[in-house]
């Protein structure tokens, strides 16, 4: 179900994978079909509640058909009903179903394994069922045994930062390999502390469709520039196969010059209507997709509220809604000394307007009064720092870490 209480479809698999350090398998997310009969994936982190009888969706449905990745599990398909033996135990049993808990904000592991013995005096019985921590299964705690699953399952754990560190040390060959291995949304994170050759390097290796599903991860202004360093025709062959709308944002980013605001910007700033309230606006900026720099600043705007907005009205600090009421609206609260910036303009003026203003976030906004997107103080960083800066520091890195 969605928020709004709507059926969406239904639970059809679970999707699991192994971890390092002999930890519990963790749920990646759910497989479930919706009323066309079309199988899709909805991960975890996006699940808003479970209970006896439904599941609770958030955010947008990515409507694209489930395909298995490398390293994983269906709990129904692969693991009810297969045999599996306890440890320090000769009988053999069938795995009769399968329970997760939640260990910490939208992450799920596997915790317990119900069992029926297989070979029973009487197979028309049902037998009883006996629960068993997931360790008592050695197949579970084993399920990857290769060194490159083995290696992606550590990296599942790591920063980004630093799974693009190991990225950058690894032998072509090898990284090839492991990227393969890698989830989406862990390898789009590193991809983005990568230098721009590797980048490019790396969705090169990729298939089409799974190159387009990385870049889908990544924040819109991160994806175009990776786009822009691309073969044109390999470009277009991503960009049409990436969800639309996350393609919409990149093709808008890339009509302008990367060295300019309109280049420099995300188009998905926190963007609330003239009647919001402090608490709606507390609410989105807290919002976990939402990077710091940007949660600094949410802006109002009349309707239509996705960029390009209808009239751009002002920002407020979040330092300022901390400080007020939760019922009073927050565009009593507005800023008016933020002048915003103009699509066009160059780094320099961007990178003295921050100075200025002693921002971190800015708002971009066109000819017509309205909000295109929002530069950040970091994005203005990245061009203004030495090209190959991302791997002079991996380098540098390596050298102190090894």
């Amino acid at each position: 179900m969605d928020d709004t209480g709507d059926q969406v479809g239904r639970v059809r698999d679970v999707v699991i994978t192994n971890r390092a350090s002999n930890r519990a398998p963790r749920v990646k997310g759910l497989v479930c079909e919706l009323l066309a009969r079309r199988q899709i994936f909805f991960p975890m982190e996006r699940i808003h509640t479970i209970d006896t009888n439904q599941v609770v969706i958030s955010g947008v449905v990515n409507t694209k058909r489930f395909a298995r990745r490398e390293r994983e599990m269906l709990v129904v398909a692969d693991l009810f009903d297969a045999k599996v033996v306890r440890r320090d135990d000769p009988k053999s049993y069938t795995v009769f179903d399968v329970g997760f808990k939640l260990v910490r904000a939208r992450e799920w592991e596997i915790s317990e394994i119900a069992l029926r013995e297989a070979n029973r005096p009487r197979p028309w019985q049902r037998g009883a069922v006996q629960i068993v921590p997931w360790t008592e299964i050695p197949q579970l705690s084993a399920m990857n045994e290769k060194l490159a699953d083995q290696l992606v399952a550590r990296l599942t754990e790591m920063p980004a930062a630093d799974v693009a560190r190991e990225l950058h040390d690894m032998t072509p060959q090898r990284r090839a390999e492991v990227v393969r291995a890698m989830d989406d949304e862990t390898l789009a994170e590193a991809l983005e502390e990568l230098p721009e050759d590797e980048q490019v390097a790396v969705i090169a290796s990729l298939d089409t469709e799974r190159a387009a599903d990385v870049l889908d991860e990544m924040d819109p202004d991160d994806a175009a520039d990776l786009i822009a360093e691309l073969e044109p025709g390999m470009a277009e062959d991503i960009l049409t196969r990436m969800e639309p709308d996350e393609a919409r944002d990149v093709r808008t980013l890339l009509a302008y010059d990367r060295g300019t605001a309109g280049g420099l910007m995300n188009p998905e700033p926190v963007v609330l209507a003239p009647g919001a309230t402090v608490a709606d606006a507390l609410a989105l900026l807290r919002h976990e997709e939402v990077t710091p720099a940007m949660a600094a600043l949410a802006f109002l705007c009349r309707p239509p509220l996705d960029t390009p907005t209808g009239r751009y009205l002002g920002g407020v600090h979040i330092q300022r809604l901390l400080r007020e009421p939760p019922s009073a609206l927050a565009a009593t609260v507005i800023d008016n000394a933020i002048a915003p910036l103009r699509p066009d303009f160059n780094v320099a003026q961007v990178s003295r307007y921050f100075a200025t203003y002693d921002l971190v976030c800015a708002p971009v906004v066109d000819a017509d009064g309205r909000l295109l997107g929002a530069v950040t103080v970091d994005d203005v960083l990245d061009h203004l720092l030495p090209e190959d800066w991302r791997g002079i520091q991996l380098d540098e890195e390596g050298v102190k870490h090894g």
